[in-house]
């Protein structure tokens, strides 16, 4: 490339940037104020050299503390995207479903953990039975995801290894405008994938699929159903007789 054509990137500030310049408590982009300082001092220097670099050194970055809240309006646009994205690389409705699952899938299996270290060594315990996951799941999990505990937890009354987590109106549902010729399709697969991955995660091995339920005054009502592996019911059967 002829040099005339190269554009060299030009600072009103280079001239500033040495070694003896005065302190700055700042150095570099803080998200929540803004630009700080790109002058070179003992102090940024130091921080360049021992690669560590604070963009808030007042607040502590400790995982117990509460989580921020994401934009509601950011978390449509992304999911949307992720349908659509699946949408493109799927062959049909059961496939693009299989698809949301597995996305959601890795979520539920880190957001587990997630959870646990953030209630703490004192106060986390681990589930052995089926309830007690299920009720975490149906509670401590759902409202750390959605901002609210599902609305119902079941057992079904005929199969022994069933239980059903039901929400009145989930959150990417909210999202999605189903066409009419994928009528079958439920985008709360995602949700089902996360379900199934802290299930999985803890021990309790089994199959997550949602089904659209509406009844009046809720017509997105969306049905978990959890199958159970037949060695977690044998395990919870044991666990019941000792």
């Amino acid at each position: 490339m002829p040099e005339d054509n190269i554009i060299l990137p030009v600072s009103a500030s280079m001239s500033k940037m040495t070694i003896q310049d005065s302190n700055k408590s700042q150095f570099g982009y803080n998200p929540s104020i803004g630009a700080s300082s790109n002058e070179i001092t003992p102090t940024t220097s130091s921080i360049l050299l021992n690669k560590t670099v604070s963009l808030n050194p007042g607040v502590s970055k400790s995982i117990n503390k509460k989580a921020f809240e994401v934009s509601l309006s950011s978390l449509s646009f992304l999911f949307c995207e992720i349908v659509n994205w699946s949408h493109k690389k799927s062959k049909g409705i059961q496939d693009l479903e299989n698809r949301l699952n597995g996305l959601g899938y890795q979520i539920g299996q880190k957001f587990l953990e997630l959870s646990k270290t953030r209630e703490g060594l004192k106060y986390s315990k681990r589930e052995i039975k089926i309830v007690e996951i299920l009720q975490f799941i149906h509670s401590t999990l759902w409202k750390g995801l959605f901002g609210k505990i599902a609305n119902e937890l079941e057992k079904s009354q005929d199969v022994n290894n069933e239980y059903m987590i039901i929400d009145n109106c989930p959150l990417v549902s909210k999202f999605v405008n189903v066409p009419k010729d994928y009528g079958d399709l439920n985008c709360a697969a995602f949700i089902a994938g996360i379900i199934e991955g802290a299930l999985d995660s803890a021990g309790f091995f089994a199959d997550v699929t949602a089904h659209t339920m509406p009844k009046e005054g809720s017509p997105l009502r969306t049905v978990f159903l959890i199958k159970f592996d037949d060695s977690v019911i044998s395990k919870e059967e044991q666990t019941v007789q000792s």
